[in-house]
């Protein structure tokens, strides 16, 4: 069986989909600029307990395909839809990290309840509601951030990706922190994987959609997870507020963590992980 489908915009999606097909199906969705290769520890740590795991490449990322248009939350989510359709996903539990915990949140809004096919979804360090500056979110980043991330996309897109990944993403800028090259070195190689077109357009969609509707139309249950040492995605502006705004939540704040906590930390997350999942 081949491993992409095809979106019915024409894009071709890449997807792993690994372990029994008739486990309990749990479907990750990834970051910027990364691809599914950044679930690593959370796919093989779920197969060993017997589960079916599938994670998709956003298009423009990974070895999906690099197209001009779509970059933005509804194709992110109209993209996961087509995955989860093809592979006939039910009963799945949808974990989305980052950008791909708005992805998350817009997918199971939109189709995953309207179509049956979500149990529970995991927000992880994710950016709902928004992450700009807004009136209704006035404690919200302002949107120079945002224009240096486009910036240092645009100007040097390696070096760039590099300093996020040896910095801020993983909180290896901390005085003490363990600070392993290979992430960062498996960090850029993913990033570079991806389109920079794709990279640059998508800054506006993980920082300017204002997810509160989706938030509030997710009704299953929901597990809200962060670091409160999170220099990505602040916790104060993100994880907190969705607990807010969803109507099921469970919110656990991990001191000191960093954004990609879900690689420095798999083996406190994971099990965490576990227990929503099978619970």
């Amino acid at each position: 069986m081949t491993s992409t489908v095809t979106t019915k915009d024409g894009v071709s999606i890449f997807f792993k989909d690994w372990g029994p097909k008739d486990a309990q199906p749990i479907m990750f969705h990834h970051g910027w600029p990364l691809s599914s290769d950044d679930w690593d520890a959370q796919l093989l740590f779920f197969l060993q307990h017997g589960f079916r795991v599938v994670a998709h490449d956003r298009r423009g990322h990974g070895r999906s395909q690099q197209v001009s248009d779509g970059h933005d939350m509804d194709h992110y989510a109209a993209d996961a839809a087509a995955v989860a359709e093809h592979l006939n996903l039910r009963g799945a539990v949808h974990i989305g990290h980052s950008t791909g915990g708005g992805e998350v949140a817009r997918y199971v809004a939109k189709y995953g309840i309207p179509q049956g096919r979500v149990a529970k979804a995991v927000l992880v360090a994710a950016v709902p509601p928004i992450m700009a500056k807004t009136e209704a979110y006035p404690n919200g980043l302002p949107i120079s951030v945002f224009d240096g991330f486009r910036k240092g996309t645009a100007d040097n897109r390696a070096q760039f990706f590099r300093d996020v990944a040896a910095g801020p993403f993983y909180g290896f800028n901390r005085e003490g922190a363990k600070v392993y090259p290979g992430v960062i070195d498996n960090w850029w190689r993913q990033g570079m994987m991806g389109s920079a077109k794709a990279h640059y357009e998508g800054i506006k969609a993980f920082s300017e959609t204002d997810q509160t509707a989706d938030l509030k139309a997710m009704t299953v249950p929901t597990l809200v997870l962060a670091g409160d040492d999170d220099q990505v995605v602040p916790y104060h502006q993100g994880a907190e507020l969705q607990a807010k705004l969803l109507p099921n939540p469970t919110l656990k704040i991990y001191p000191g963590f960093p954004h990609g906590m879900l690689t420095t930390h798999a083996d406190v997350i994971n099990p965490d992980l576990l227990a929503f999942v099978r619970g």
